[in-house]
């Protein structure tokens, strides 16, 4: 059995209904919005956003969910879609998920009025039902998307940029979601403030650890094959490249940015470059740092009693760090 398909034995009963819930919540009256709302979910990815407001909901209940712990996925998967929607039209991207984009098949401007249809779905979802506080979750990671993103395209100019703001920026680019349906899930069955707050923290942590995941895949291993490359090719200030930079004499520091700037598109420039960071040690620094927000997200589970749904979340953590794609 696949690791997600084990992840979500648990809560596959809910899953599945949580579909039918979500397809529900697309419809629209106009024939064009329906048809590339039906295009949307037929190629939906992996849903582990729904998966974890659902684990937690239930780990943080006896697991027991209710009609707020729907409405909450539903409200994070039609957010979470409509910003994968925008983002494809700002990077003039073709292909989501081996598919099509919607830019690519009905151009920028129905892409751009999709998302916002899809941003203001989710966000009437949860006022018909008076989910304020459901809401106010979602709404400031909303936010925090939006300035980890902008704050990304002020800091790409400059590549000296430090930890402390690439952390900033994957906190709020990509961990701010996932912080959102751990949230999410707590407080969709009343836990107490104490338990919201822990099980934000937690997905805070697990989307950090992701995101560096992903920037260790740039660089290759035995297990994925070949390094892409395609990071350093985009001019994208990954944590391995950050912790070398800041690791070298002036002369090495000033041809790795020169590399990356101006040799961006030079295979051999960005192999030599692969090869300088992992000698040394951008990569075991990151592995490193990954593993420390591993160890924190578990930690951050340890006083819930044992359940399916925890060992599922710690499950979960496991596989976002041991992942192969």
């Amino acid at each position: 059995m696949k690791p997600v398909a084990k992840i979500k034995l648990p809560i596959e009963k809910e899953m599945e209904l949580f579909e039918k819930k979500f397809r529900e919540s697309m419809t629209s009256q106009v024939s064009l919005l329906n048809r590339i709302t039906h295009y949307i979910v037929n190629r939906k990815g992996k849903q582990m956003r729904p998966m974890f407001v659902f684990l937690i909901a239930k780990m943080c209940d006896e697991g027991n969910v209710n009609e707020r712990t729907y409405r909450g996925a539903s409200v994070i998967e039609l957010i979470h879609t409509a910003t994968l929607v925008h983002d494809d039209v700002v990077d003039d991207s073709n292909r989501r998920r081996g598919f099509f984009s919607i830019n690519a098949l009905w151009k920028n401007k129905i892409a751009v009025l999709v998302g916002d249809y899809l941003l203001s779905k989710g966000l009437l979802l949860s006022i018909d039902h008076g989910d304020f506080d459901l809401l106010k979750i979602i709404s400031v990671a909303v936010r925090e998307m939006s300035e980890g993103e902008l704050l990304q395209i002020e800091k790409a100019r400059r590549l000296d940029i430090t930890e402390e703001i690439y952390f900033e920026i994957i906190r709020q680019k990509t961990a701010t979601l996932i912080a959102a349906c751990c949230a999410m899930g707590a407080k969709s069955v009343n836990a107490s403030e104490g338990q919201v707050e822990n099980m934000r923290a937690f997905g805070e942590l697990i989307g950090t650890a992701f995101q560096i995941k992903d920037d260790l895949f740039d660089y290759g291993d035995t297990a994925i094959g070949k390094p892409t490359g395609i990071d350093i090719k985009e001019q994208k200030m990954t944590l391995p490249l950050i912790y070398v930079l800041n690791n070298v004499s002036e002369k090495e520091k000033r041809w790795l940015i020169n590399s990356v700037k101006n040799h961006n598109t030079n295979k051999k420039r960005v192999k030599e470059v692969i090869t300088f960071v992992k000698e040394n040690g951008g990569l075991d620094y990151a592995e490193q740092i990954m593993r420390s927000y591993q160890q924190k997200a578990l930690l951050l589970l340890s006083d819930f009693p044992e359940s399916p749904y925890k060992d599922s979340l710690m499950m979960m953590v496991n596989y976002v760090i041991d992942r192969k794609k």
